[in-house]
């Protein structure tokens, strides 16, 4: 199978997925993931032959992923915690990988020489925030607990990286020197940081100076930024320095980036932080597919005897790292700033956030299949202990956080936001039927504005056709008063009302509908035809004889429509508010048809649309302020009305 087949396979797995967890998300993203991978495995084509190598598997998923993770850290907050995460990302990770190791080797010393002993323990210390993120999304998980938990998996996975190579060289080489250790450990660890610094400080400074001397510079600025990660783990390997923490240190220093630009480059920063929400997403997604995809063809090749003593080793290192982690929080190895009373439940949180992932399954594929010429017999073994490892951390932290911790509780529902937006977005079409301004442009913004809820209400279709039929009473009589006063013709008046009645007959469901409209248009063009067929003289004479007829159509509409808008008004309740509003709308639609060959005022749509957006603002403002909503609705509902603001700048432009 070729690889784009295979990697086309594994994103269908991620979506479908995705698609399940919305529907159904009382399991964690991760495990519908996994399981994704698990059926792909099994389905009768050869995606359980596709192979990632561990180095495309950390240039191109890892590397891009901590990449994100840094430039979206809070730096003040980095700073602040900085003798915790040294603590969690490099004192416990040495002291786990020291004690699995040999505790491994004490136990196991016919299966685990103590380098492999040693490289196993390195390969299940780091920890994913990733997918603490994903189990703890719906629990309030306390604030201390969870930024030490972020911050230690953002460095750990370098420590991790680092002591798995050394633990590789001394398998290869034989023999180990402390000093030399040490050294080396420093030299990939600052030398990364160092490194990944230097090249975010330049890759800043050309993006800055682009900004500064072109406006629109997002189609190159953008593909620099996604590129980074990739060229910057590349270059760090190449000199033998962790590449991981080179891109984790590049990621920081784009946060600074990003907090001195934060108002100068918003178009910028807004594509770029979506952009990089979507890649991020996907790329967590292929790897516990991957993971997934490769567990059944790594268990197919053991024993069932084997497999469960493997699955009882992997249980007692989970156990074991999960007790150093809360030892390391009761002995104050790691100051989570906790309250007394709350001191013991926060080590256990902390031990539970111990949930591993994304660079214990690259670390696991990147052992090698040979030493010095001869097969790895252990590789297996140690790649399914790693795997069961992260399931079982994934396991214990779904069945355990919603237990130990409150459900997350936000001050309004779904269904709140939706209704609230529905009725900012009608408040703000009420308002634009006040405002001066064309009825076209008006149609157009209206049209604009009624989108921003057209997925969040479903129009009552019986209501609306009731309230649609008495404004057409209302038109008609009002027709009917000015032909009276001689206002309008006869002709025109017939007309008016033949036009209107034709709409009112398509507008109805089913096949009649279809058929009705379908032969209008098939008149429409029959009438076309006959008119291009029309001597020139008499054509051009005709033309004007239909301008100056719709004309006149336009006027009535001006006259008629401000008794039906009044009619509208009298009517309108909290319960048929939508209903009104896609009434007015039509009406707003049918004068764009009679002016549609009457150039449109661009400036006015501006000017309108900014004036819209602005009443939706201060109706938000004026719901928060009285107390009918809460302030953190209050907050969703204005960055959603942003966006659409944004995105209308964009479009129109």
């Amino acid at each position: 199978m070729s690889t784009v087949f295979g990697i086309l396979l594994l994103l269908i797995a991620v979506v479908a997925a995705n698609i399940l967890h919305l529907l159904w998300p009382r399991l964690p993203l991760a495990i519908y993931q996994i399981l994704a991978g698990v059926i792909l495995a099994l389905i009768p084509v050869q995606s359980h032959t596709f192979e990632l190598e561990p180095e495309t598997f950390l240039l191109l998923i890892i590397a891009p992923l901590l990449f994100n993770d840094g430039q979206s850290t809070a730096l003040r907050e980095l700073s602040h915690g900085i003798r915790q995460m040294l603590s969690m990302a490099v004192f416990l990770a040495v002291v786990s990988v020291l004690v699995v190791g040999v505790g491994l080797h004490l136990t196991m010393a016919a299966t685990f020489s103590l380098p492999l002993a040693f490289m196993l323990g390195s390969i299940i210390a780091p920890t994913d925030a990733v997918a603490v993120k994903s189990l703890s999304a719906t629990v309030a998980m306390p604030e201390n607990v969870n930024r030490t938990l972020e911050h230690e998996a953002l460095f750990n996975d370098a420590s991790g990286l680092v002591l798995f190579g050394l633990a590789t060289s001394t398998l290869s080489s034989g023999h180990f020197s402390l000093s030399q250790g040490i050294f080396t450990f420093l030299y990939v660890f600052l030398g990364g940081i160092i490194f990944g610094a230097i090249i975010g400080f330049l890759v800043i400074n050309l993006r800055t100076t682009l900004m500064r001397s072109h406006v629109d510079i997002g189609r190159i600025v953008i593909p620099i930024n996604l590129m980074t990660p990739i060229v910057t783990y590349w270059f760090a390997e190449e000199l033998h320095l962790s590449g991981i923490l080179a891109v984790v240190a590049a990621g920081l220093v784009h946060a600074l980036l990003y907090t001195r630009l934060r108002l100068t480059s918003a178009k910028v920063q807004i594509a770029s932080t979506t952009i990089w929400s979507m890649a991020s997403d996907i790329l967590n997604g292929l790897v516990f597919v991957f993971l997934g995809v490769t567990l059944p063809g790594v268990l197919g090749h053991t024993a069932i005897g084997h497999l469960a003593e493997i699955f009882v080793v992997a249980v007692v290192l989970y156990l074991v790292m999960g007790l150093l982690r809360y030892l390391w929080s009761q002995l104050k190895f790691v100051d989570l700033n906790s309250k007394p009373k709350r001191r013991k439940k926060d080590s256990f949180l902390l031990a539970l956030g111990g949930i591993h992932g994304t660079i214990t399954l690259a670390m696991a594929f990147s052992i090698p299949h040979t030493i010095n010429g001869q097969p790895l017999a252990a590789r297996t073994t140690m790649i399914l202990i790693a795997a069961f490892v992260i399931i079982i951390s994934i396991t214990v932290g779904t069945l355990a956080f919603p237990r130990v911790l409150p459900k997350k509780k936000k001050s309004y529902r779904q269904s709140d936001f939706q209704d609230q937006l529905n009725k900012t977005v009608h408040y703000a079409i009420d308002q634009l039927a006040d405002e001066p301004g064309g009825a076209a442009e008006k149609a157009v913004v209206i049209n604009g504005l009624a989108s921003q809820n057209t997925l969040t209400f479903k129009t009552h279709q019986a209501l609306f056709q009731k309230i649609y039929d008495q404004a057409h009473e209302v038109e008609l009589e009002a027709i009917a008063k000015l032909n009276e006063e001689g206002k309008v013709t006869d002709k025109i008046a017939r007309l008016y009302v033949g036009l209107i009645s034709r709409e009112l007959a398509g507008r109805g469901e089913g096949l009649f509908s279809l058929w009705r409209a379908a032969y209008y248009r098939f008149k429409w063009h029959r009438v076309r035809h006959k008119v291009s067929r029309i001597p020139p003289a008499q054509a051009e004479y005709f033309k004007h004889e239909v301008a100056s007829i719709q004309q006149q159509i336009a006027q009535v509409f001006d006259l008629v429509y401000p008794q039906v808008n009044t009619y509208l008004k009298e009517i309108q309740t909290t319960k048929n508010i939508h209903e009104v509003t896609m009434v007015r709308r039509s009406y707003f639609n049918r004068q764009r048809l009679f002016r549609r060959h009457e150039h449109l005022d661009n400036e006015q749509i501006d000017t309108l649309f900014v004036a819209a957006f602005q009443f939706e603002h201060s109706y938000i403002q004026q719901a928060a302020a009285n107390g009918v909503i809460s302030i953190e609705l209050a907050n969703a509902l204005n960055e959603h009305i942003s966006t659409d603001q944004l995105v209308y700048i964009q479009s129109s432009n």
